[in-house]
């Protein structure tokens, strides 16, 4: 039986910057731009009180709290503050799959300090986190990684919760389906339509039926309202596609303007697939217009595509045939995937796209889909 840790820093950006500049400390404060198409990054935990999340249009988090303070994104510093992260990790175990700048999966079944207690390196790591860096963790500890991310979030801000073995069974059943990793606000919606509301009225269903009602997630469903997660603990991870968008501060219909920021996206996407050893095969480029309305062109090459000069010509006729009639256009996105073969690759500062080192300004406001919670 495996032993999990999920470690998830507490409003990461928003605590950096806290720490940081202690005039912030105790206010409500979000990590981003103030202006229109802006989106709040991270809030502090001042903000959330007013209902200001993560993803959250700017404009919207002003008027849930007209007091909030914006401030602009420090990425190197958080990226910092990742790596010191990792390195307190890898103290432990080198089974360590970060999910992001600010979050990881340790497996420590095995481990570097020979502690049988999952609990106590658990413990270990939140007070090592604290002093190294000033900032506080959540940590969930439990079976497998389903468990032990919901484990972390149960009682946030700093945290601490175990899901011992003998009382999973019991836990899951008990839980509100809405808690469920990955189930967001639609399908949250379509459960309570055919009356599952906890983990144990969707133990009571098929996994054909559940596969009918939620494809492929059904399967996954079936296995965690047993509590079963057989995913691995993943160190280096496989790259399946690169890609960068922007959202613009005003709509768009100008190609050639249009063009020229595929170009910049086209270049950002390709230093990183220079980084990374990840040379796909296939170009897609994303038109989002004023309406909301998204659409996606793809087209696949014979030879996977490790020259710019090579890329570009094919990207820039493809941005040719895209209708730019109608709606003007808030967002351009590139991206290039089918790699022949895909090296692993060492996700150490969590697996930041190159639209996520943009300011948030530039960035689109988040899919806000079904799997958002």
């Amino acid at each position: 039986m495996r032993k999990i840790i999920h470690i998830d820093m507490d409003a990461f950006y928003a605590s950096v910057e806290q720490r940081d500049n202690p005039d912030l400390k105790g206010k409500p404060i979000a990590v981003g731009y103030g202006e229109a198409r802006g989106v709040v990054a991270t809030a502090s935990y001042e903000a959330r009180k007013f209902g200001v999340h993560s993803a959250m249009p700017s404009l919207t988090a002003k008027k849930k709290c007209p007091g909030l303070i914006f401030i602009p994104p420090r990425f190197e510093v958080y990226h910092e503050v990742s790596s010191q992260l990792r390195e307190i990790f890898l103290e432990y175990t080198d089974w360590v799959e970060p999910l992001s700048l600010d979050e990881a999966f340790l497996d420590v079944t095995v481990n570097h300090k020979n502690n049988p207690s999952a609990s106590l390196i658990a413990r270990e790591i939140q007070q090592k986190i604290f002093e190294k860096t000033g900032l506080t963790a959540s940590a969930g500890v439990s079976i497998n990684k389903f468990l032990a991310k919901i484990a972390s979030d149960y009682k946030k801000p700093n945290g601490f919760f175990v899901i011992p073995p003998e009382e999973v069974e019991t836990f899951v059943e008990n839980l509100k389906i809405e808690q469920f990793f990955g189930v967001g606000k639609v399908t949250t919606q379509k459960m309570h339509h055919h009356r599952i509301f906890t983990g144990y009225d969707l133990k009571q269903r098929s996994e054909a039926e559940l596969v009918n009602l939620f494809g492929k997630m059904g399967h996954s469903l079936y296995l965690n309202a047993r509590g079963i997660d057989n995913r691995e603990v993943e160190p280096n991870r496989i790259t399946k596609s690169i890609s960068t968008e922007t959202t613009f501060l005003q709509d768009k219909n100008n190609l050639n303007l249009l063009t020229l920021e595929l170009y910049h996206l086209a270049k950002e996407a390709f230093e990183r697939m220079k980084k990374e050893n990840f040379f796909g095969k296939t170009i897609t480029i994303k038109i989002k217009y004023a309406d909301f309305k998204t659409i996606t062109r793809s087209k696949t090459l014979t030879q996977p595509l490790n020259d710019f000069q090579q890329l570009w010509p094919v990207a820039r006729e493809m941005m040719k045939q895209i209708d730019l009639t109608g709606q003007p256009v808030r967002l351009v996105g590139f991206g290039v995937s089918n790699a022949p073969f895909q090296q692993p690759y060492d996700h150490s500062l969590g697996e930041q796209s190159a639209s996520n080192q943009r300011p948030p300004e530039f960035r689109t406001l988040f899919e806000l889909d079904d799997n958002y919670n």
